[in-house]
């Protein structure tokens, strides 16, 4: 699940059944995202161990970041350390320092093909590529330094004394592990906290994924609504980098997501939604917790009762286990609870076995489900299939229920659109990080939503306009998950 410091929670909600009664949820309408002036070094592995149809995976990695930056002499500028064996400076910060300048060095670098002196390539960038003659601006406050290392082996030399020195003299350090990476390796390079900083993928095939992640790292927020650049009828909210219209109370948001609507009041109606979560060994212990945290991040914007959301679990590796079926738990208390229980089957990865299980059991009356309820399933992934998912997917979407998937890491985004419902765009969601699920955590709070008016979901509405607010503010601070967790429920408990 790539980056923790990411905003949570949302702002308005969408209704499952009746968009246009209830107007659309409040998208971004405007970004301004400037990067903060920084001396970047990419530490870039050319050893043997990176084939060259893989080097090439990196180089686009890098253009990618590069592409999102504001480069330039009085902005960031960047620099390329090419290391296998040896040390080879592809570009110093000196160097010509256009876009267009950049993207061409990084197309014309060559993999070396040698051994992994991992220690001597962040020992050259201490002492040459963050020198003042090589163009580093380390004395100015206002200029960060920051190396992004990416490798895939175990160096053949030590990294945690030189990579302490290069902490110490203000560098701040990303390590990125590729494949039978040594993880140990990674967490003695990177800067506090590690979980920021240390990132891995499977293979060079989706490095390019981990693009986002550093892009935000980068972004320096500017308050459009502040600055009064926004067409928001009625109320402005600032964002990351962008900014969303909201209404006043006793008002929602029309379909163009800058006009107000008075509200004229409306009734609940009911849902059956059932979480399909992958328990698969690829997960990892640390990221089941977190996705355990998504559940129960979705159960919060949702009204429990036996007239209105009903809510299952099922979880599924090698085989398919049903954690609990619809309508077992009455309150969003106990089913948080039962999530939280949850124990990790830690196995394959079978989700065409689990989407046939959601089909034939799941959605059944026997587990639960009721006639004429909408049926809604959230299918979870990190990986690849094991087993052929065409027709169960297929199945389910030609029995009526509205399916979503989300994948993250190494999960096939292919996989991804074939579970989901039209229009598929609405439906799939994919980040390369488990630590970023809170992100889609919002955005499916915003489509599952079951007020057949908006104006229901007031106190829903003002909970999560507080939440935003709350988080913003300790994103600044950059306080830690838990104590961000404790705040959140005591607010919920209070509007609750």
């Amino acid at each position: 699940m790539a980056r923790i410091c990411c905003a949570l929670l949302l702002s308005l909600l969408l209704l499952l059944h009746s968009p246009a009664a209830c107007g659309a949820p409040p998208q971004p309408r405007g970004t301004l995202c400037r990067t903060k002036p920084t001396d970047l070094v990419f530490i870039i592995d050319s050893s043997r161990s990176v084939r060259p149809h893989e080097f090439e995976k990196i180089k686009v990695f890098v253009s990618r970041v590069i592409e999102a930056l504001d480069v330039g002499p009085n902005a960031t500028r960047v620099g390329i350390i090419n290391y296998a064996s040896a040390v080879r400076s592809e570009l110093a910060l000196q160097g010509p320092q256009s876009k267009a300048a950049l993207l061409q060095a990084v197309r014309r670098i060559q993999p070396l093909s040698t051994g992994t002196m991992t220690g001597l390539a962040i020992q050259f960038a201490v002492s040459r590529a963050f020198s003042a003659a090589e163009g580093a601006r380390g004395s100015a406050p206002n200029f960060k330094k920051v190396a992004i290392v990416v490798t895939d082996g175990r160096p053949q030399d030590g990294v945690q004394d030189v990579s302490a020195r290069a902490r110490a003299a203000g560098i701040e350090i990303f390590a990125i592990g590729v494949g039978r990476v040594d993880m140990g390796t990674l967490r003695q390079m990177a800067s506090e906290p590690l979980d920021e900083h240390v990132d891995y993928v499977e293979s060079y095939s989706v490095i390019e994924k981990l693009t986002h992640k550093f892009q935000e790292a980068f972004c320096v927020v500017s308050d459009l609504c502040a600055t009064g650049d926004h067409d928001c009828e009625q109320v402005c909210v600032s964002t990351p980098g962008a900014y969303r219209c909201a209404c006043r109370d006793g008002f929602s948001l029309n379909s163009d997501g800058k006009t107000c609507t008075a509200c004229n009041g409306g009734l609940g109606s009911a849902l059956d939604l059932v979480f399909l979560i992958d328990g698969s060994k690829s997960v990892r212990p640390e990221n089941f917790e977190l996705v355990k945290k998504f559940i129960n991040q979705i159960v919060d914007s949702l009204e429990v009762s036996d007239k209105q959301a009903q809510v299952g679990l099922v979880q599924y590796s090698s085989s398919v286990r049903q954690e609990f079926p619809l309508g077992q738990f009455k309150s969003k208390k106990d089913i948080k609870a039962a999530v939280k229980k949850m124990s990790y089957m830690e196995k394959g990865t079978m989700t065409g076995q689990a989407l046939k299980y959601l089909v034939d059991s799941s959605f059944s009356v026997i587990n639960g489900a009721r006639p004429g309820v909408p049926k809604v399933g959230i299918v979870f992934t990190d990986g690849r299939s094991q087993d052929y998912i065409s027709d169960a997917a297929k199945k389910a979407k030609d029995s009526g229920f509205r399916m979503f998937a989300v994948g993250v890491g190494n999960a096939v985004e292919d996989e991804l659109r074939e579970i989901a419902s039209e229009p598929v765009a609405e439906h799939y969601f994919y980040t390369a990080d488990f630590r970023t699920i809170s992100k889609i955590g919002k955005k499916l709070q915003m489509k599952i939503c079951v007020e057949e008016d908006p104006c229901e979901c007031k106190s829903i509405m003002k909970f999560q306009t507080k939440v935003e607010e709350l988080i913003n503010s300790l994103q600044q601070k950059h306080i830690l998950w838990k104590s961000v967790a404790k705040r959140i429920e005591a607010l919920e408990n209070k509007i609750i």
